[in-house]
């Protein structure tokens, strides 16, 4: 499904958009992480990664048949995971952080462990993510997040093939639970974590925030609310778009701006931890390159632009809402110290804006990947069918 280095709705309603959200909790229990690199695979670039995930969530039924507490997450180079305990004693997998999927699953590198905890439902599952995939059998089992999020009785995947997966144990799905409907046999769907968690009362509300850092740090992923604390300011929620295919994932409604040039008007396109780069629709990403002047690199696949046209770049404006969150030129750029991770040049300058492979009009015409996240907070709230924004302290931090 990833490269090795590079990876890396639900209810419809006609809401406005809303301001500063009660869902808080300010002393989140935390897991510590690890950030590590991996070998790219197969020769496969981030840029061929994405847009297959892209093309993929566009044909939805592909994609879906074939009071708070926070777990931290570790940068893979472009991927971001957790360590998350299954079964009693629990085994530890490292897995995938996914807000564009649903299924828990276990089992691509380190072989599942029976326990006491452990039931077998009889059920087979099978999940298509684009560029990767994986089957197997369906269990019941303890999942330990952390101390205080533990969840008995989870459904969870154990793969007997992962084509694709080379740099994780499996996935975290934390996307809208309609994406598990057709992946399990016998069943309708299955609960995600979050439901879980919300259902047995370890949670108030059915919601996640996500915190990244630009150039590959430590981020958390919240249960329940968000953590104030990795906020700069309130955060501004919007409701979920009706426009399908995004209204199958945590999608929502935006227009774009280079400087003050409209580059893709409002139109409806999904926010994806995993997705690595910022994907607008072909027409858009045509206009983004003549306005920064920008040369597609065929090593990386991603758009480069020299020192000049550095110094010379815009802001890239995201209208959410009645919000705009201004993606500054360092927010634009690729972390340079990871250039050699991507097969680039460690003194080019490459651009994470690139182009989803279709013009607008498909109903889903951009994805905010972590690229995005990484300068901003997310809320994925379930309860209130919304998604919220707000700046951190890295929204303008220059370490790319």
């Amino acid at each position: 499904m990833f490269p090795s280095k590079a990876l890396l709705s639900i209810l419809l309603i006609a809401l406005s958009t809303v301001g500063a959200s009660p869902l808080r909790r300010e002393a989140a229990p935390t897991l510590a992480f690890t950030a590590r690199m991996n070998a790219r695979a197969n020769n496969a670039n981030i840029v061929e990664a994405d847009r297959a995930r892209a093309q993929a969530m566009q044909r939805p039924t592909i994609s879906k048949r074939a009071s708070s507490s926070s777990f931290s997450i570790a940068s893979s180079g472009t991927v971001y995971t957790a360590q998350v305990g299954v079964g009693s004693p629990a085994t530890q997998y490292t897995l995938l952080i996914d807000t564009g999927s649903s299924n828990t699953w276990v089992g691509a590198k380190t072989p599942y462990k029976q326990t006491s905890t452990s039931v077998a439902t009889g059920n087979s599952v099978s999940v298509e993510y684009g560029s990767g995939s994986f089957s197997g059998e369906e269990y019941l089992d303890t999942v330990t997040l952390s101390s205080d999020l533990v969840i008995t009785g989870q459904s969870i995947g154990v793969a007997s093939s992962a084509p694709g997966f080379n740099i994780a144990d499996g996935i975290l799905g934390v996307g809208p639970t309609d994406l598990t409907q057709g992946t399990v046999s016998n069943v309708a769907s299955v609960p995600t974590v979050t439901d879980n968690l919300y259902s047995n009362g370890t949670i108030s509300t059915e919601a996640i925030g996500v915190y990244f850092v630009p150039g590959g740090g430590a981020g958390e992923l919240t249960f329940g609310g968000f953590d104030s604390s990795k906020t700069t300011s309130s955060v501004n929620y919007v409701p979920l778009t009706t426009t399908s295919p995004s209204s199958e994932y945590w999608g929502i409604d935006q227009s774009i701006a280079y400087g003050n040039s409209t580059i893709l008007s409002a139109t409806a396109g999904i926010v994806d931890t995993g997705t690595t780069l910022i994907l607008i629709a072909t027409d858009a990403f045509n206009k983004y390159q003549s306005a920064t002047g920008a040369t597609l690199d065929s090593n990386t696949g991603l758009l480069m632009i020299t020192s000049d046209q550095y110094a010379n770049l815009q802001t890239l404006n995201f209208n959410i809402g009645s919000t705009s969150y201004g993606l500054t030129p360092n927010g634009q750029i690729w972390p340079r110290s990871l250039n050699s991770d991507i097969g680039g040049s460690s003194n080019n300058i490459y651009l994470v804006v690139n182009d989803i492979g279709s013009n607008s009009g498909t109903g889903l015409d951009f994805i905010n990947g972590y690229s995005f996240l990484q300068r901003f907070y997310s809320v994925f709230d379930t309860t209130n069918h919304q998604v919220g924004f707000a700046t951190t302290s890295s929204t303008s931090a220059v370490s790319n």
